[in-house]
C-alpha cells in the first residue's frame, strides 16, 4: 500500500472533489469481479471515487484497507459511502502552494490588520 505526504493528499482531494464515482460495490461485497474493475478504472484514471452501498462503517473501512494493499494504491479519503483511492502511472506531482499575486501591503495596511 502506498503513502501520500499531506500536501499530496490535499491536491488528490482536490482534484478528486468534482469527479463522480466510477465504480459502484453493492450487496455482494468486494468481490474478484468489483476488484478487477476497480484496478481497470485505476489503470485509465489514476484517481476514482468508489460508491459502497454498505451501511456498515467498520466494513467500509476494511473494503478501503483491502483494495488498496491489493492493487498497491494509496487511500486519499473516505467520506461517509464514497472512497477516493489513487494509484499513481507515473511520477506523483508535488504542486506547491500558489504565490498571492498584487503589490505588498504598506506598512499602514499592515499595521491595521491587528
Amino acid at each position: 500500500m502506498l503513502t501520500l505526504t499531506v500536501l499530496q493528499r490535499q491536491n488528490l482531494k482536490a482534484r478528486a472533489h468534482p469527479l463522480k464515482p466510477t465504480v459502484m460495490i453493492g450487496n455482494a461485497g468486494l468481490t474478484a469481479t468489483v476488484l478487477n474493475e476497480i484496478a481497470r478504472a485505476l489503470k485509465s484514471h489514476e484517481l476514482i471515487k468508489i460508491r459502497v452501498m454498505n451501511d456498515d462503517r467498520e466494513e467500509r473501512d476494511a473494503m478501503l484497507q483491502e483494495i488498496c494493499e491489493q492493487l498497491n494504491a494509496a487511500p486519499v479519503q473516505r467520506i461517509g459511502k464514497i472512497l477516493v483511492v489513487y494509484q499513481p502511472q507515473g511520477d506523483v506531482p508535488e504542486k506547491k502552494p500558489a504565490k498571492r499575486k498584487g503589490k505588498p501591503l504598506s506598512k499602514k495596511q499592515l499595521g491595521s490588520r491587528d
